[in-house]
C-alpha cells in the first residue's frame, strides 16, 4: 500500500492514515499502520536493524486522515510534552445526522471506557473512572438531513468525538457503535482528521499539514465547502 506522506524530515513523519486499518496491532491480527510505516522507512532508506518510530497519538480504526509520528527519541519526547500541554491543534471534519441545536459551541462531557467491551459512555462527573472530555465544533453546512461539522479536540479521549457528538444528539454517519439506530452495517464512519498544526519540536517553526476526506458519500454532499475550508487553511 502506498502511504501518502504529508511532511517528512529527520525528526518527524506526517502521513495520511487510510480508513479501516488499526494504528497498532489488535485482536484482529491484521497488519497495523505503525508496523507498515516502520517497514516503509526501512525499505525507503535501506536501514539495517530495527527502525525507531515514536507513536504520539491514535485514530480509531475506521477513521482516516492526518497523523504525526516521531523519527527520533528527542522529537518524540518534545512532541509528547506538546500533546500534554495541548499546544497541538487537531482539526477534524465530521458528517452527522441532523443538525446541532446550536450552530457552534463547546461540548464538555465526562467519559468512562469499558475496556472489555471497547465501549465509551458519557457519565456523571463524580464517576470514579470518568475523564473530562472537551471539544468545540462549528456547523459548516447542512444538506439532506446531514450536517458537516468542523471539530477541534481539546482533550484526547478514546472515541471522544464519536461519543460527544452522539450524546449531543447528532451521531456520526456510519458509526454503528454510537449511532446504531440511524446507521446501517457496512457504512463507513464519516470522521476525518483534516489538519495538524504545531511548532516543530526542533526547528521551532510553525508546521501545518492538511488532509481531505475521500470524494464519496456522504462527503460528496459537501465537496465545495470542504475544498473552501481546505484552501482557507493554507
Amino acid at each position: 500500500m502506498k502511504i501518502p506522506i504529508l511532511y517528512e524530515d529527520n525528526h518527524l513523519l506526517m502521513v495520511e492514515k487510510p480508513v479501516n486499518i488499526p494504528v497498532q496491532g489488535d485482536a484482529s491480527g491484521d497488519v497495523d499502520f505503525f508496523t507498515m510505516l516502520k517497514d516503509d522507512i526501512k525499505h525507503r532508506y535501506q536501514k539495517p536493524g530495527n527502525v525507531y518510530l515514536g507513536l504520539l497519538h491514535r485514530l480509531d480504526r475506521p477513521v482516516g486522515g492526518a497523523m504525526v509520528f516521531a523519527k527520533t527519541s528527542k522529537s518524540a519526547s518534545r512532541m509528547s510534552d506538546m500533546m500534554r500541554r495541548q499546544t497541538i491543534t487537531r482539526t477534524y471534519f465530521a458528517v452527522v445526522h441532523g443538525t446541532p441545536k446550536e450552530p457552534a459551541g463547546i461540548l464538555t462531557h465526562y467519559l468512562y471506557k469499558d475496556r472489555q467491551k471497547n465501549q465509551v459512555y458519557s457519565v456523571k462527573a463524580n464517576h470514579p473512572e470518568a475523564k473530562k472530555a472537551i471539544l468545540d465544533y462549528e456547523t459548516l453546512m447542512t444538506a439532506k438531513n446531514f450536517s458537516l461539522l468542523k471539530v477541534h479536540l481539546h482533550t484526547g479521549r478514546s472515541h471522544q468525538i464519536r461519543v460527544q457528538l452522539a450524546t449531543n444528539g447528532t451521531p456520526l454517519f456510519g458509526d454503528q457503535k454510537y449511532g446504531s439506530k440511524l446507521n446501517k452495517p457496512g457504512q463507513q464512519i464519516s470522521l476525518w482528521a483534516t489538519k495538524l498544526h504545531f511548532n516543530h519540536p526542533v526547528k521551532k517553526e510553525p508546521l501545518t499539514v492538511h488532509s481531505l476526506p475521500p470524494n464519496q458519500h456522504p462527503w460528496n454532499l459537501f465537496t465545495d465547502t470542504l475544498k473552501g475550508e481546505h484552501n482557507d487553511q493554507k
